[in-house]
């Protein structure tokens, strides 16, 4: 007898009618991933900080038909994070993935780089991935809901960089052990934990490096030295990843630090 995954392999990957709440939405990554599930029929609950923004965003959400609520908050405390959980229960009944695309990042060699600049990189990048699994979790494993959770990491969770990431690289780092350890609590309640760590890609934060000027050029230069496809990254690179780790595709796969990096960590 041939499973319905081998006659229909597409159907692994469906995931029309899920609940997704998504942290960072205003950002490249946030918003490429509410867009795409929006295109896959997933109806959505939009974070970010910035309020115009988020409206601009929800905005391009319906225009694919997607149904989307807003809520103007970051996952900077249990308080906010509950908030954004409750909206999406209010609005759909349930959540069934949840994506923390929100980060931060403040460059400075240790010498110079604040204490509390430090500390609203690891804020944002570890205390807001923790906030937001912890009231989602929670709320998951008391409904007996098999969810799908996605992180945000990086290459530079694996990786150095001479600019100055003591901040960065640190938070990241922690992001990938955090993705392991609640894959590993979660597992006997069916939820999945993954993050996705990509190498440098177009985004707000990174435009500098897409540009003309010198020092854009000089920084993309030597990137691309370590980057074996010889590109730097579209964010619409990351969404097969994305999709995949949000969908029955990824039943079995759990833990897991998914690069998508153009080959920079293979080198």
């Amino acid at each position: 007898m041939i499973s319905e995954p081998l006659r229909n392999p597409l159907s692994l990957f469906d995931v029309k009618g899920k609940s997704a709440l998504i942290t960072g939405a205003t950002g490249a990554f946030g918003r490429a991933t509410a867009l795409m599930l929006a295109s896959s029929g997933v109806k959505l609950t939009l974070a970010s900080g910035t309020e115009s923004e988020l409206e601009e965003v929800a905005k391009e959400v319906q225009s694919l038909g997607a149904q989307v609520v807003t809520i103007a908050k970051r996952p900077d405390s249990l308080e906010d994070a509950r908030a954004m959980l409750d909206l999406a229960l209010e609005t759909y009944g349930r959540v069934d993935q949840l994506v923390v695309g929100s980060g931060y990042n403040k460059a400075g060699f240790i010498q110079d780089l604040a204490e509390d600049d430090w500390q609203a990189v690891m804020d944002a990048n570890v205390k807001g991935p923790w906030t937001m699994a912890k009231v989602v979790g929670s709320y998951w494993i008391e409904s007996k809901i098999k969810g799908k959770v996605v992180l945000m990491s990086s290459v530079r969770g694996r990786h150095g960089n001479v600019s100055g990431y003591t901040g960065y690289c640190t938070s990241k780092g922690a992001t990938d052990a955090l993705t392991r350890v609640l894959a590993t609590e979660w597992a006997k309640h069916g939820i999945t934990v993954n993050a996705i760590a990509p190498t440098v890609f177009r985004s707000k934060l990174t435009a500098w490096m897409f540009g003309d000027d010198e020092i854009g050029q000089a920084t993309a230069k030597r990137s691309l030295g370590r980057i074996p496809l010889g590109r730097l990254g579209e964010v619409e690179d990351l969404m097969g990843m994305t999709l995949y780790l949000l969908s029955p595709a990824s039943d079995f796969c759990t833990g897991q630090i998914m690069y998508v990096d153009g080959g920079y960590t293979a080198g």
